[in-house]
């Protein structure tokens, strides 16, 4: 990373952008104080003028209609299965044409047949909304790649960047083979909220197998396949015909996409002395640990389960995965630039030297792509295109973004240093990571706090890793990692209780009673028990990552280094590595034994 230089005229600037700040900070309060006083004068009652009439006697309650049977997600006849459905048929009933012989004339049509194909058109939305988001979070892998290769020097851009490429093909195997078997096999029977259908469809009702402590069992007696406390998933090895539906499939692209993110995360922390083959075995692993914490929060397990098991507040929640995508990757990447040491030439009698990157508009190009992608990452995590709630995830997103990367640019005037693009750059990113855990539960001011508080806390990561020995050559330790933690943290502080009512099948009547609704709730807005339980999920994090990828990185090495040789590093890792230079037309190449043959 390009080290910044001390600024004579930091001082004024700070002194002036920090005025500003305070500025607008008592402007805002101001407005919100001048808010709240005019809404509870339009919102007091009126004396009524008369007293009004007796209410007539209420009628007795009328027998619900039975839902649609589709909504079950069951067989009714196990002889003739309906699910797993792999045309999506079955899920209500598709317009044009129509699929259950009836046309499309309004005038034939009843009110059951006009559900199903509203119904239909639901689940189709969200589809599409899931699918595309999805594409815009797949896309993310080049942003990832402009951003590691511009920050590394010019004779490893051909390795750096083939191990951004080659990380989609070998962690989508492993997801492929293990890993959303391991995630989401037991995905339906994790706690929802009541009256709670799945987005996508109900052919996610097949993903039903897993393990876990306490198994829950029904009236006969017979295993339900719920578990109080859930661990694994485990059904959907290779996408067998057990699961061969068009929800599981439509939510085992959108989740592997995911977890490609993780994947990229250390190969930034590690770049300019990580061996091609160990890298390729890690591609093959990555998948492990990712999916089984995964499964925690997101596929019905323990950590999801804290609010229902432990009464703290909803469980553990991490809307799009500051946590599980960001932190896990982070604390792999730590746990990895531990065990492969820092570059040489880092460090020279103990003191951090400067290895500036090779392309700096590269860096920034890439950062603009990923900001782009994050649009997807985050709103996309609805599953659910009819979801409203998209806006506020969307402008949250942004804002903390920008914040992120101000609060960046004013941290390295506060310490003397010029506004280097880079760690703006990484400002920005930081801010991204923190905002996805808490995007769709806070307000926009929140959200532009949780961006300006990782902006300036990614600087100070960024230090002081670098301080201790840590060598990352992009900063993706403290972007992805501290920042993913903190992400994580704020969702118990800023949440305003305002979305996920239910969530994780947690409904406290006292706040049903006291706020009108049940929401995910901070400790700002009255509910300190989710600020422990999001406590917790940081502590299970990094114990649970860094054991994992420590332990990992030290056997993969046994078995071919993790580590080129002296050699191989000084001339760069394109020739001997990979064949291939990134920049042929000047780059100094001293060697040549890499390209033979």
């Amino acid at each position: 990373m390009t080290r910044t230089f001390r600024n004579a005229d930091s001082r004024k600037f700070i002194l002036v952008a920090a005025s500003a700040l305070l500025l607008l900070t008592a402007l805002f309060f101001a407005a919100r104080a001048a808010l709240a006083d005019e809404s509870t004068a339009t919102d007091a009652t009126p004396a009524p003028a008369a007293a009004p009439a007796a209410a007539p006697a209420a009628p007795a309650a009328a027998t619900p209609a039975p839902l649609p049977a589709y909504f079950s997600g069951a067989n009714a006849d196990a002889s003739k299965p309906v699910w797993p459905d792999q045309t999506g048929g079955a899920a209500g009933v598709w317009a044009t044409p129509a699929g259950d012989g009836k046309g499309d004339t309004p005038a034939s049509l009843g009110a059951s047949d006009l559900y199903d194909r509203i119904t239909h058109n639901l689940f189709s939305i969200n589809m599409v909304w899931a699918m595309v988001t999805g594409f815009l979070v797949m896309f993310m892998q080049a942003g990832f790649m402009y951003v590691e290769t511009g920050l590394c020097r010019a004779k490893n851009g051909a390795h750096t960047s083939a191990m951004n490429f080659m990380i989609y093909p070998l962690g989508c195997l492993a997801f492929w083979a293990y890993g959303f078997a391991f995630g989401w096999g037991n995905w339906w029977n994790g706690p929802v909220p009541p009256g709670w259908y799945a987005s996508l469809g109900p052919g996610l009702s097949v993903l039903n197998g897993g393990w876990g402590l306490g198994a829950a069992v029904d009236s006969t007696g017979a295993a339900t396949g719920a578990f109080t406390y859930g661990l694994i998933g485990l059904k959907g090895f290779f996408l067998s015909p057990a699961v061969a539906d068009v929800s599981v499939l439509g939510i085992f692209f959108f989740m592997m996409v995911f977890m490609d993110t993780t994947a990229t995360i250390p190969t930034g922390a590690m770049a300019e002395r990580w061996a091609w083959k160990n890298f390729c075995l890690y591609g093959l692993w990555v998948a492990l640990p990712y999916c089984i914490y995964a499964n925690w929060l997101w596929g019905g397990g323990f950590l999801a389960q804290g609010g229902v098991n432990w009464g703290l507040g909803h469980g553990a929640v991490d809307f799009a995965g500051s946590g599980v995508v960001h932190g896990m990757g982070g604390i792999i990447g730590l746990a990895g630039a531990l065990v492969i040491g820092p570059r040489i030439g880092k460090y020279i009698n103990g003191k951090p030297q400067a290895i500036p990157g090779h392309d700096v508009p590269m860096v920034v190009l890439g950062t603009f792509i990923l900001a782009f992608g994050w649009f997807g990452f985050n709103p996309g995590s609805t599953l659910a295109g009819t979801d409203l709630r998209i806006s506020f995830v969307v402008v949250n997103t942004m804002l903390a973004s920008i914040t992120g990367a101000i609060a960046a640019m004013l941290a390295l005037y506060a310490k003397g240093l010029k506004p280097d693009p880079t760690l703006m750059c990484n400002g920005m990113l930081a801010g991204l990571v923190a905002i996805t855990a808490p995007c769709a539960f806070v307000d926009p001011w929140g959200a532009a706090v949780i961006g300006a508080i990782a902006g300036a806390l990614v600087i100070l990561s960024v230090f002081f890793f670098e301080s201790r020995g840590v060598d990352d050559p992009v900063g993706a330790i403290s972007v992805h990692g501290v920042c993913g933690l903190w992400g994580v943290l704020s969702v118990g502080i800023f949440a305003t209780g305002q979305y996920g009512a239910g969530w994780n099948g947690v409904v406290r009547p006292e706040y049903v009673a006291k706020f009108g609704s049940d929401g995910v709730r901070g400790l700002l807005y009255g509910d300190f028990s989710q600020f422990v339980m999001q406590g917790i999920d940081c502590a299970v994090l990094a114990a649970f990552g860094f054991t994992m990828a420590y332990a990992w990185f030290k056997l993969s090495n046994l078995i071919t280094p993790i580590r080129v040789d002296k050699e191989v590093e000084l001339e760069g890792l394109d020739g001997p590595e990979m064949g291939a230079l990134a920049y042929p037309d000047f780059a100094i190449h001293r060697g040549s034994k890499g390209m033979a043959g």
